[in-house]
């Protein structure tokens, strides 16, 4: 996939900062489909920083490969906070690396509710020390159109926790 500048530009800072510090990210990608680490490893020299991911796309997934626990989504679904954080925190014990960024969304067309619209998306980013969570409704823009933003904001959150690193 050829991604737009922007997203190129957002790929290799995250690929620039990692590598500065020594730091590898594993991501575990629900909504986008591998689409961060596709971002990240069209960077030329992406593998100082990019350990690997894992396309948790259904829930049997989350829980084999992150190690959602089953009670987590029966109690808050796929597209939550507390699947998000268990994802990222999961695939960071997993790889056993430094850092772990983890979206899980409904890109649509289907499958949204009033409860969890098309375009709503939750992001966690895992260290040793914290996980971050944010949520974002990106709105119904496309399914093509959320992935990409999804993708943009992984990425923008990735700088934001690694800059909070001592």
């Amino acid at each position: 996939m050829i991604f737009p500048a922007s997203t190129e530009t957002l790929a290799a800072e995250v690929i620039n900062e990692l590598t500065k510090r020594g730091m590898m990210l594993v991501m575990a990608e629900s909504c986008t489909g591998g689409l961060i680490a596709g971002a990240l490893t069209e960077i030329s020299g992406s593998s100082t920083a990019v350990h690997g991911g894992f396309v948790t796309y259904a829930n049997r997934a989350k829980q084999d490969m992150t190690g959602v626990p089953a009670s987590t989504l029966a109690n808050f679904g796929a597209v939550s906070e507390q699947t998000a954080r268990a994802m990222a925190e999961g695939a960071l014990k997993s790889a056993d690396v430094d850092i772990a960024v983890a979206v899980t969304g409904v890109a649509g067309p289907g499958g949204g509710s009033p409860e969890k619209p098309v375009g709503l998306v939750h992001f966690a980013c895992a260290t040793k020390c914290e996980t971050t969570h944010l949520r974002r409704e990106f709105g119904d823009l496309g399914r093509d159109a959320i992935r990409l933003a999804t993708v943009e904001q992984a990425l923008e959150l990735i700088l934001q926790v690694v800059a909070d690193q001592p």
